[in-house]
């Protein structure tokens, strides 16, 4: 039987990795470094780095979310129009990009970063989610001039693939829990309402303003004070009977 190749075993191991973070609870930022992190350590690359497109902002941007390197030079804040420098190539053409020498490329656009870090060889990956969507950029770069082969490149895309999901996971998860939050706050808001509007003889929207005024006056959420009310209530009334 062919002995597996041990880069794959490499490989094989990031993806699982990054596969068990789908399901796990993980927060985004938590997630992103984990990818970067796994991803270079499998790679041997200098630097990962992971690039995430922002749709909030309009028109969108595209950011530096996270990366193993702990160069100030590397990790400062960084943004990019979507049709700007190698990211923006890659997020547009959805795509790999391979630079066999970033100071030679027109569309590299931090030359003298790439200097000071003595950056060579670079590749960029889209993150893609089922439906082909782009939501950001696996980058990776060497010391020395490298050629990524093809296996490599497909590997690296599995990776980024895999880490879309997870991506795409984990903020549906956060967007649902705090749906959720929201939920139970207004329902505890509604039945602190209704306690007040019965036990002091207030209109809803008096309630609301009381619940309001004192949650400015002591700096607790409306939240707070509405589950405040109601453990009052509960008391009193566990008092009463």
């Amino acid at each position: 039987m062919e002995k597996l190749d041990p880069t794959y075993d490499r490989y094989i191991k990031a993806l699982t990795d990054i596969s068990r973070a789908i399901t796990s609870d993980l927060f985004i930022e938590d997630l992103l470094k984990l990818i970067v992190m796994v991803t270079a350590k499998v790679t041997g690359v200098e630097i990962c780095s992971l690039w995430i497109v922002d749709e909030e902002e309009k028109p969108p941007k595209i950011r530096l979310k996270a990366t193993q390197s702990i160069s100030p030079d590397y990790i400062k804040d960084r943004e990019l129009d979507l049709n700007e420098g190698v990211v923006g190539y890659v997020v547009t053409h959805k795509k790999p990009l391979i630079l066999k020498d970033v100071l030679k490329s027109q569309r590299f656009k931090e030359k003298e970063m790439a200097k000071k870090l003595g950056l060579v060889s670079m590749v960029g990956i889209p993150l893609k989610t089922k439906d082909e969507k782009v939501i950001g950029v696996l980058n990776c770069f060497t010391s020395e001039p490298y050629d990524f082969p093809d296996t490599e490149v497909n590997l690296l895309r599995a990776i980024a693939n895999q880490s879309a999901i997870a991506i795409v996971n984990t903020e549906l998860m956060v967007k649902t829990k705090v749906i959720q939050e929201e939920l139970e706050a207004r329902k505890k808001i509604e039945q602190a309402k209704e306690i007040l509007m019965h036990n002091r003889r207030m209109t809803g929207n008096e309630a609301y303003g009381w619940i309001r005024k004192k949650s400015m006056d002591s700096r607790k959420s409306i939240r707070e004070v509405a589950e405040a009310v109601i453990l009052s209530s509960e008391i009193f009334n566990d008092e009463s009977s």
